[in-house]
């Protein structure tokens, strides 16, 4: 069976349509302040993050290890291979009183050429977390638990994630 993507969200002023994203996917520098927080504690904050940016996806957004609390998390065995940047590895978050998250961070060592710019820098699975914030905005999580897709009022979707998405 042929599935059709669906029509796109009109864009409001001051939004992204997702159905504007290219593909393949591309990496761009942000100066969006972004935070990740988990068990009651800022576990990330920068303005110097990048994010990724695909056809019919929100954004995800990495942070540069400096500004993360790199004790937090811890690296576990396993990868998976994204088509367009790479092998992922994972990380555990875990706080200090022993809530932990379960590979819900990752990062590229050696990612593809076409995005060096993540080399290292961590993204976080934001349903994972208590909270994720873009420029104040509490972020909603991509749906579907295999993306990492942070959802915010300057972006119009639909999203792919929900059942019934997976051939978009």
């Amino acid at each position: 069976m042929f599935l059709r993507p669906p029509k796109p969200d009109p864009a409001s002023p001051g939004q992204e349509s997702v159905w504007d994203y290219p593909r393949p996917a591309v990496a761009e520098m942000t100066s969006k302040t972004l935070e990740v927080h988990f068990d009651g504690k800022c576990l990330a904050k920068t303005k110097n993050g990048v994010r990724t940016l695909e056809t019919s996806h929100p954004p995800t957004y990495y942070f540069p290890p400096d500004d993360i609390d790199m004790t937090m998390l811890v690296q576990v065995a396993g990868q998976s291979l994204c088509e367009w940047k790479g092998q992922a590895s994972y990380y555990d978050v875990v706080s200090e009183n022993g809530k932990r998250a379960a590979r819900s961070a990752w990062t590229y060592l050696q990612p593809t050429a076409p995005f060096e710019i993540l080399k290292g820098f961590i993204a976080f699975m934001p349903g994972e977390m208590d909270k994720c914030i873009v420029d104040g905005e509490i972020a909603r999580p991509q749906e579907g638990g295999f993306y990492g897709g942070w959802i915010t009022s300057d972006l119009a979707g639909p999203f792919k994630g929900p059942p019934g998405t997976r051939g978009w």
